[in-house]
């Protein structure tokens, strides 16, 4: 058997590279040799493994929408956690995979001060965050679901869609269970609005759009 190295491969931003019949001690192998390379993303999928390198645009968009989301909850005096782009996996379910950000909110008390979060002992986060700037060719709403994270945001061309998830699969909401007394949907108009005047002034726009809802 000939043995191929992932830094043989080159994946450029926007495009992805599907690997099939990845045993999980395969997939975890492939999760320590990446530590160095975390700008490629990755979700795994009963055997199917996908590597990714986002577009700078994405990466945009998921600090200013991750940055709105700490807003609100600042001005909401909100708990929360945020925890990146952690590699959230379980083995028993044959599923993985990092949000673009995810957070803590209904069980930040649980998790609060842990620096190892284990999803066979810990509860999975409350909110992911997901930017979808280039087509995946694995689809991730049944990674999320069998992870049992209870509230996803996909942002894409300049809409912003919350689903619930619903037993074993996603619903799309007009609220979030998160913020529900927001119009979270709003958020990419006002942050269109805003973006030619640079990152404060779009995070002040954020709170003070929060203070008119409250």
């Amino acid at each position: 058997m000939v043995a191929i190295q992932l830094r043989q491969f080159e994946i450029l931003p926007g495009q992805s590279l599907l690997l099939h019949d990845v045993s999980w001690s395969e997939f975890e192998a492939i999760l320590a040799e990446l530590e160095e390379q975390r700008s490629i993303r990755i979700a795994y999928d009963n055997g199917w493994l996908e590597l990714m390198t986002p577009l700078p645009e994405h990466e945009y968009f998921k600090e200013t929408i991750s940055d709105a989301v700490k807003d609100i909850a600042e001005e909401l005096n909100l708990d929360y956690e945020s925890h990146g782009s952690t590699t959230w996996r379980q083995r028993a379910k044959q599923a993985g995979l990092e949000a673009d950000n995810c957070f803590y909110f209904q069980n930040e008390a649980r998790i609060r001060g842990k620096l190892d979060i284990d999803l066979d002992h810990d509860p999975p986060p409350d909110l992911a965050l997901e930017i979808d700037m280039t087509s995946k060719s694995l689809e991730r709403f049944p990674i999320y679901a069998r992870l049992g994270v209870p509230e996803l945001w996909c942002y894409d061309s300049g809409a912003l869609r919350i689903y619930r998830l619903q037993q074993t699969h996603y619903v799309e909401v007009e609220r979030s269970q998160v913020f529900p007394a927001l119009a979270i949907r709003e958020l990419p108009r006002l942050l269109e609005t805003y973006r030619s005047q640079g990152r404060l002034a779009l995070r002040r726009a954020v709170r003070a759009w929060v203070k008119t809802q409250k």
